[in-house]
């Protein structure tokens, strides 16, 4: 699963693509390495038209996955939208988009050791999205934290095409690459959007590193 990308362009790139009509972001720095439970931007449909805000990455989990737990860290990837605990977040008001300019998956060396293999659209990392859902949502996040209210989201995972799965075979997240992709994400009725859950095309995404825990 993808649990580690990047986001190197600004708001005004992020706002172009998406049509958005109102940054709650302030001065958004680059992201080269964003992980669970951190707060990234999202764009989502607000009040006033479409809003670039931030949000905590993974969702609520099922109560299955909660037993005998005492906090949820959430569910960063999600694969089954057919599923009750999903289905109620396929609505257009609790989609959202994701912006990244490239995303890590783990690769297992001949050694057996492993390392992050970084996926962009080409070595000056093009803007794209992740198709989204988000919600708020009060629990306990972590021990720590005690019960918080935070806005949450995860993006869908697909299979694999090729490029993503000489790395990794089970899965990649579901992108979307142009403008008139996130409107339909952003505004169909499910069984429409969720056509956009599938593979890129083979030969579209490129290994543009190797390593690291960030991709500057």
């Amino acid at each position: 699963m993808c649990n580690l990308y990047s986001l190197t362009k600004g708001q005004a790139a992020i706002i172009a693509m998406a049509r958005a009509m109102t940054d709650g972001t302030g001065n958004m720095p680059p992201l080269p390495g964003i992980y669970p439970d951190y707060q990234a931007p999202i764009l989502r449909q607000g009040a006033d038209g479409r809003e670039l805000v931030y949000a905590r990455w993974g969702m609520p989990s099922p109560a299955f996955a909660l037993k005998g737990r005492n906090c949820d860290p959430g569910v960063t990837n999600v694969r089954n939208a057919a599923s009750p605990h999903w289905r109620r977040w396929l609505a257009p008001a609790s989609r959202c988009v994701v912006p990244f300019t490239s995303f890590a998956e783990p690769a297992t060396l001949a050694d057996g050791r492993r390392e992050n293999a970084w996926f962009a659209f080409g070595a000056e990392r093009p803007l794209a999205f992740f198709a989204g859902i988000w919600t708020r949502w009060t629990s306990v996040r972590k021990v720590r934290e005690g019960e918080t209210t935070n806005d949450l989201f995860a993006f869908l995972t697909t299979e694999a095409n090729s490029d993503v799965g000489a790395v990794h075979p089970k899965a990649m997240p579901a992108i979307l690459t142009t403008p008139e992709e996130v409107d339909l994400w952003l505004t169909a009725p499910a069984e429409k959007a969720l056509q956009l859950q599938r593979p890129l095309a083979d030969g579209m995404l490129h290994i543009v590193a190797r390593g690291g825990k960030q991709d500057d």
